[in-house]
């Protein structure tokens, strides 16, 4: 044997042994990707059922969404006529104050002229009705007078 095949042989032993020595981490590494598979599966067989559920969630909640969008168009519909109604009372309103002015207006300076009579009026009773007073209180105390001076003579 010469020295070429010598190499060649001691090159193909390494080569065995460098096989062997990866064999073992190879085969570990085997093992470790079958275990990966095996949570990868169970995973996958765990999570099928929760993602249907979700997805039946994201339906009722989409319903649910859809009838809340049907509850507020009508609510708007509502408000809308609200509003109409309350800008027609704010007309009545603005013409009642109109009219309450123009009938204050009115009737201001007649009601003013009678409450000034009347008041004239009750002032001349009591003006009367005091001087009447006032004579029969002189009218009694002079008679109380005389009657004193009729006693008090004789």
């Amino acid at each position: 044997m010469d020295g070429g095949q010598i190499a060649a042989l001691i090159g193909a032993g390494a080569f065995l042994m460098l096989v062997l020595v990866l064999a073992v981490p190879i085969l570990r590494l085997r093992h470790t990707v079958d275990a990966a598979t095996r949570a990868i599966n169970d995973l996958n067989d765990q999570a099928a059922p929760l993602l249907r559920n979700v997805n039946t969630t994201v339906e009722n909640v989409n319903t649910a969404l859809t009838q809340v969008h049907t509850s507020l168009d009508g609510v708007n519909i509502q408000l809308a006529k609200i509003d109409t109604m309350t800008g027609h009372a704010q007309n009545v309103t603005a013409n009642i104050a109109n009219l309450t002015t123009v009938v204050s207006a009115a009737a201001a300076n007649p009601l003013v002229k009678v409450a000034a009579f009347g008041y004239g009026v009750r002032r001349a009773a009591s003006a009367r009705r005091h001087a009447e007073e006032e004579r029969e209180v002189r009218t009694t105390l002079k008679q109380q007078r005389r009657a004193a001076k009729r006693g008090g003579t004789r």
